[in-house]
């Protein structure tokens, strides 16, 4: 089928803001990032956002949609995602879904939707609170006889994904798994034509990691991250486990040097790449493009350009 969305992804570091931006000027397109951590505002550094000087006018969603304290989720991506693609669309525009995050992307594509639940159940905070006075264990136990397929999925010690599941059964008398089969059968919302950057030589990726995290350091991510702490932010949220955030708060509230903190960034970084390149190698229909040591901006553009319009999409 014709492609009708083109997605830049790769890991982190590796170059998409970039060609995103550019194919977007010569395809005539709209960018919809496809980053969990860019849709938190007051959090510009760490994440990489991309700053008015890079996005040279072009149009980019789903950036700075929610504050630092809201649990953000996958469910919520997709469901603000879709229409702002749909509506690109419908504009003749070229919608370019660039991001690192995969579950953000494949979700998008399929359109899936996710089981329901009732934000004012009260649910959700009932059985955290069966958590603190029964303990996980307890509510595992209650997963693997009500769904044992979820609970096979989902890690002993995952309280979020483990409440997660029993709030979905508890609330619409389907178990998640159910959901999750439902949602595959249905066809995907969209058919996208996929490049994936990479560098040819790994060395080259680590190295580039290892300068972002020092750039980000230059730039105030130390700053950014306390000013966070000080606005109330918890420790603990979903926003502040992104990596920058996650490290460098740890660093500040154990009193340790600041410059640990950042040294266990470029691991964790290093370490988040692998899982990602794992993730996007899945695909069989990607379209990889390698950059060399230095990275050649014309070179991926001319490459990406003659994919679209030899696949149809432009």
């Amino acid at each position: 089928m014709k492609p009708d969305v083109l997605v830049i992804c790769g890991p982190t570091a590796s170059g998409k803001t970039a060609l995103a931006v550019a194919l977007a000027q010569a395809l005539d397109g709209e960018v919809v990032s496809a980053d969990s951590m860019q849709v938190y505002r007051r959090m510009d550094v760490g994440t990489a956002k991309p700053t008015a000087e890079e996005m040279q006018g072009v149009p980019h969603h789903m950036i700075d949609v929610a504050d630092p304290e809201e649990n953000w989720s996958v469910a919520r991506y997709v469901a603000e995602a879709v229409p702002i693609v749909d509506g690109i669309i419908a504009r003749g525009k070229v919608p370019i879904i660039a991001g690192g995050t995969g579950l953000y992307i494949d979700h998008l594509i399929a359109g899936r939707r996710f089981a329901p639940f009732e934000a004012d159940s009260g649910l959700r905070e009932e059985l955290q609170d069966r958590v603190k006075t029964e303990g996980l264990p307890a509510l595992r136990a209650q997963l693997e006889s009500i769904d044992p397929d979820a609970a096979a999925r989902i890690h002993p010690n995952d309280e979020k994904r483990t409440v997660r599941a029993l709030e979905v059964y508890l609330a619409t008398g389907k178990t998640i798994s159910q959901h999750d089969r439902e949602s595959r059968q249905r066809p995907n919302r969209y058919t996208p034509l996929t490049v994936a950057l990479n560098f040819a030589d790994r060395a080259d990726l680590w190295a580039r990691i290892d300068r972002r995290v020092d750039d980000m350091m230059a730039r105030g991510l130390e700053a950014e991250v306390r000013q966070l702490l000080a606005d109330g932010v918890p420790a603990g949220c979903t926003a502040m486990q992104a990596i920058g955030y996650k490290e460098l708060a740890a660093a500040i509230l154990e009193g340790r040097p600041v410059s640990e903190g950042a040294e266990e960034v470029k691991l964790r970084s290093r370490q988040y790449a692998k899982r990602q390149l794992t993730w996007f190698r899945r695909n069989p229909d990607a379209h990889w493009y390698l950059w060399d040591k230095i990275p050649n901006l014309s070179s991926a553009l001319a490459f990406s350009t003659k994919l679209a319009v030899d696949s149809g999409l432009q």
